[in-house]
């Protein structure tokens, strides 16, 4: 295995687990109406769970209102059920076919506790990439022993391995820092 294919690999998994940090980060709310707080929730329908993108157009007519349709009108009280079973702490209003989903304004104490929220799952990404690093570090040890790699290819590896785990670091400080801003601007 070469250092190119380690650090495609490494870096392949990092990305995937910032993309995974940046879909959490959407779920929160900011007291803006956005279709992503709600496109995950799982609504009972033709007998299984699906997706509420999968069954209903979602859309944001204004900053503080969602309108969701769903294309079949039978699962019109199947949808507001799961909107009021959510923890987005939000009163969905039916209005003949759609749902309306007012977005209500966010408290201090509610701001801060989203942010902590936020922190937390900053966090639980940081983890996640530092164990593709501790992996990747394994992997080029493991070449090293066999005898595979010099311990200058082990040093190199290492330098380039730490490079890439800056570089999404620093992309997932970036990701926190927007997050906190939009929670904290009222």
């Amino acid at each position: 295995m070469t250092l190119e294919e380690i650090l495609l690999e490494t870096e392949e998994r990092m990305e995937k687990a910032l993309e995974h940090s940046r879909q959490e980060f959407a779920t929160i709310r900011t007291g803006r109406a956005s279709p992503e707080l709600v496109t995950h929730l799982m609504v009972e329908a033709y007998g299984t769970h699906m997706r509420l993108r999968d069954i209903a157009a979602i859309t944001t007519p204004d900053p503080h209102l969602i309108v969701i349709q769903p294309w079949d009108l039978t699962l019109v009280d199947s949808v507001r059920k799961a909107l009021e079973e959510s923890k987005l702490g939000v009163n969905p209003v039916v209005e003949g076919k759609s749902i309306r989903v007012p977005i209500p304004p966010l408290s201090e104490e509610r701001r801060q506790e989203l942010v902590r929220s936020v922190r937390r799952l900053a966090e639980e990404g940081r983890v996640a990439l530092r164990g593709i690093r501790r992996y990747a570090l394994e992997t080029a040890r493991k070449l090293e022993r066999e005898g595979e790699w010099s311990e200058d290819d082990l040093r190199h590896a290492e330098k380039e391995i730490q490079k890439l785990v800056d570089r999404f670091m620093e992309e997932m400080e970036r990701l926190l820092e927007k997050k906190e801003r939009e929670l904290l601007t009222v």
